[in-house]
């Protein structure tokens, strides 16, 4: 069974490309080294293959269920395998010291839950939430709260959600109907009801930390009116809180992470003479989605780094495939008694496999360089933390939707590739496509993170978003030129053809991106919101593209004039990237600037 990731590329984009290393020599990160990185990722890499990898399956096919006594019921193997994952004290990786964590760079730090996520995407989604819980109310949190309900996390004890949707809202969380009452003591007594909530009821740890978005009096209609809350399953002394498990969703992928909807305050676990579920407000009052989003903006680059290690587990799955499947003979072969071929030796599949190698590994380094950003911002400040902030704000809508949509797409090549085994239960492909479907729709869909990109990240300051995006991919694109400039006159015919190519690239991306910036410009002087946002998933897309076409120049000039299979993998992937895909965005960028209304103009009744 092939490995979910590559522990070469990760050591290549973490080392030879990132210079992670450097990192240390930050007083946050001083007491680390490489032996310490690597230890960590040795330590996940061994965790994730022995024991949740072997759970994958296991889970698919027993899904969660509510027991006679009103608990969920989970695979033994999902427990057994969590516990060995906090009992190496992997939940505290990024936490500071203080905290009992490990204080790793975020980007070590996602590099080792990646394989986590590509050995069991429905396990890891666990520990990924309450990761993000505990980090928001470190960062939020009165010291009795961290002291109450971040260490417990942090220690592998209690475990953490976000409850945002609602059945008639969804997405639309100025619509959230869960209200807040200021109680005697100094709490709140929160009633409403929360629906798709991802580890909303389960047996794993002593206790669930909820943090619930509801609405407390005097905040107005809209987001403006919305606060946030620590609302437990278990108060701090053991009592039951007034919240219910009304019921599980049942998904498609994903199916060993428990979905679930709850109900606040409904009367199921208190006293009739003191309804509600008791809150503790984090921070000000009518301020919660501000604080919520940063829980929400690690999320969103999270279910990112969760769609690429699913591609990326597809990938692994169908390179192993394709070279032990023989089928077939080479196209000039006319002797029907020869020997059939592996089918890695079919231009088509190598087509497809090129496709999925420059997606999962285009994908896997935009999550890195966005893990890289939030650590740069962390521990600098003036320009290089504002640099870092902006450009981290510009690209986390991509960082989230574009793994969600191409490693899809990577994981629909790896079933082909398969052929008709590829829609079978006995081989794993299958399951990564379920899987990976639920992630386009988790954290928000393409059209709301299209929106957010156009609509406030590229113009935020002045259009300083879309600016500094562009100043960054062209210094790359000047060092590539310049690289190429610098060594034309080399000897070596491969070294000279992949600076040739390189030189070609950066010109390519180039043009692209001025196309970006003058399209984005027409695209606003609509002066119409409606219209200028009515293609905002063909501009995510488009940027998107342009975004990783540069994160594969930049990977390019990381490799030079290194030889070796791997090496020339990575030039292939890029080729393919320069040839197959960043010529997409042409016709999409001419769509926008055209102001297209076919969207717009679709009446209803048409449908």
């Amino acid at each position: 069974m092939a490995a979910p990731l590559s522990r070469r590329d990760l050591e290549f984009l973490l080392y030879e490309w990132l210079d992670v290393e450097k990192l240390t020599s930050r007083e946050r990160y001083r007491e680390h080294s490489r032996e310490t990185f690597d230890a960590v990722l040795e330590l996940s890499e061994d965790i994730a293959t022995k024991c949740f990898a072997p759970a994958n399956k296991t889970g698919d096919q027993n899904e969660p269920y509510v027991g006679d006594d009103g608990k969920v019921v989970l695979p033994d193997e999902i427990s057994s395998g969590i516990n060995e994952f906090l009992k190496a004290g992997l939940a505290a990786g990024s936490f500071d010291e203080s905290l009992g964590g490990m204080q790793l760079p975020t980007v070590v730090n996602r590099a080792s839950s990646a394989w986590f996520q590509a050995a069991n995407a429905a396990m890891s989604s666990y520990t990924f939430l309450t990761v993000g819980n505990a980090n928001l109310l470190a960062e939020y949190g009165t010291p009795e709260q961290i002291d109450t309900w971040v260490r417990p996390m942090v220690e592998g004890r209690f475990f953490g959600t976000m409850c945002l949707s609602e059945p008639q809202a969804g997405s639309s969380l100025a619509d959230i109907t869960t209200k807040a009452e200021p109680a005697d003591d100094g709490s709140y007594r929160i009633t409403g009801t929360k629906m798709w909530i991802s580890a909303g009821d389960h047996e794993l740890g002593e206790n669930i930390v909820h943090l619930v978005l509801a609405k407390a009096p005097g905040g107005g209609p809209g987001v403006k009116g919305i606060s946030l809350f620590i609302v437990p399953k278990y108060l701090a002394d053991g009592t039951r809180n007034d919240v219910a498990l009304v019921g599980l969703n049942h998904k498609m992928g994903n199916r060993a992470t428990t979905n679930t909807l709850l109900n606040f305050g409904d009367g199921t676990f208190a006293p009739a003479d003191a309804p509600g579920a008791v809150g503790y407000l984090v921070g000000e009052e009518h301020r919660g989605l501000s604080y919520m989003f940063h829980m929400m903006n690690e999320a969103r680059i999270g279910v990112g780094f969760l769609a690429t290690s699913l591609g990326y587990a597809g990938y692994q799955a169908s390179v192993e495939y394709a070279k032990v499947r023989t089928q077939g003979r080479p196209v000039d072969q006319k002797d029907p008694t020869s020997k059939p071929i592996p089918i890695i030796e079919h231009a088509d599949v190598k087509r497809m496999l090129l496709a999925q190698k420059s997606y999962v590994e285009g994908a896997l380094a935009l999550g890195l360089y966005c893990s890289k950003l939030v650590d740069e911002q962390t521990t600098s400040t003036g320009d290089e933390h504002e640099r870092a902030g902006l450009l981290l704000d510009v690209l986390t809508p991509i960082a989230k939707s574009w793994p969600s949509q191409w490693c899809l797409e990577a994981n629909s090549l790896a079933i082909q590739v398969h052929g008709g085994y590829g829609y079978t239960k006995e081989f794993d492909v299958e399951q990564y496509y379920r899987d990976n479907r639920l992630n386009p729709i988790h954290e928000g869909t393409h059209g709301i993170h299209g929106l957010d990109l156009l609509g406030r990240k590229v113009i935020m300051r002045g259009g300083a978003g879309l600016a500094l995006l562009a100043e960054t991919i062209g210094a790359t694109i000047d060092r590539a030129i310049g690289a190429s400039e610098a060594t034309g006159n080399v000897t070596g015919a491969s070294e000279a053809t992949g600076n040739e190519a390189t030189a070609e690239y950066a010109a390519d991306l180039r043009r692209a991106v001025d196309l970006l910036v003058t399209t984005t410009g027409q695209v606003w002087s609509a002066e119409d919101p409606a219209v200028s946002l009515a293609n905002a998933t063909a501009y995510l897309e488009a940027t998107g593209h342009i975004v990783l076409a540069w994160l594969w120049l930049d990977q390019l000039l990381a490799v030079g004039g290194a030889q070796g299979d791997f090496y020339d993998g990575k030039r292939a992937a890029a080729q393919y990237f320069f040839r197959y895909e960043l010529p997409k965005t042409g016709p999409q960028l001419a769509l926008l600037a055209a102001l297209d209304r076919t969207t717009l103009d679709a009446a209803p009744a048409w449908f």
